[in-house]
């Protein structure tokens, strides 16, 4: 059996990742026994443990927090190409946590998640083309970026599309799709838009 992402099999792995995670973090024996079973499994090469591991690691929970680790698990899924692993590298790599610090870096496996379809990954890098992190500033690829997070429903990404169309940076100034974009993020609850 493959441990390698497909896209195929993406889904009923993330049910199963889902399952895991909520029994993991809600059971209350959750301790010893469940990362030590998890690890077992990430050491076998299972993508979904590996990133489960990380996840445990990073918050702490059922094991001592501990970042480095959790940056080590997370590593082994995101070369493995799975696109929670690969944005949640991004993210230590962004801060600094079990990691030194390296924007690049950051920006290279937020762009890896990206462009597999993850949206918080979409709105991390769209909020990077913006503000020129770790990127020349570029509106037009924010948008970009923005939008595939937008119509994935994301609702930060939905405000932002809205605010770039009524700017007009980035993209020719549209009033109309403005209102389109804040009402979207308004019925998802965004205070700012409504």
């Amino acid at each position: 059996m493959s441990t390698h992402f497909n896209p195929r099999t993406w889904f009923s792995g993330l049910a199963v990742a889902v399952i895991v995670c909520a029994f993991v973090f809600s059971s209350p024996f959750a301790g010893a026994a469940e990362p030590d079973a998890l690890e077992a499994k990430a050491l076998s090469g299972d993508i979904f443990a590996q990133h489960n591991l990380g996840l445990l690691y990073s918050e702490g929970r059922s094991v001592p927090q501990n970042f480095e680790a959790a940056a080590r698990w997370f590593r082994l899924a995101a070369r493995q190409g799975y696109p929670y692993s690969q944005y949640e590298l991004g993210n230590l790599y962004e801060t600094g946590q079990g990691v030194a610090r390296d924007r690049r870096a950051a920006i290279q496996w937020f762009k890896k998640s990206a462009e597999q379809g993850y949206s918080t990954a979409q709105y991390q890098l769209g909020v990077h083309y913006y503000n020129g992190q770790g990127v020349p500033q570029d509106y037009k690829e924010a948008v970009r970026w923005f939008r595939m997070a937008a119509e994935q429903g994301l609702v930060s990404a939905r405000y932002n599309l809205g605010l770039m169309y009524e700017s007009g940076d980035g993209v020719k100034q549209d009033l109309a799709m403005a209102a389109k974009w804040y009402r979207l993020a308004a019925g998802q609850g965004h205070a700012a838009a409504q």
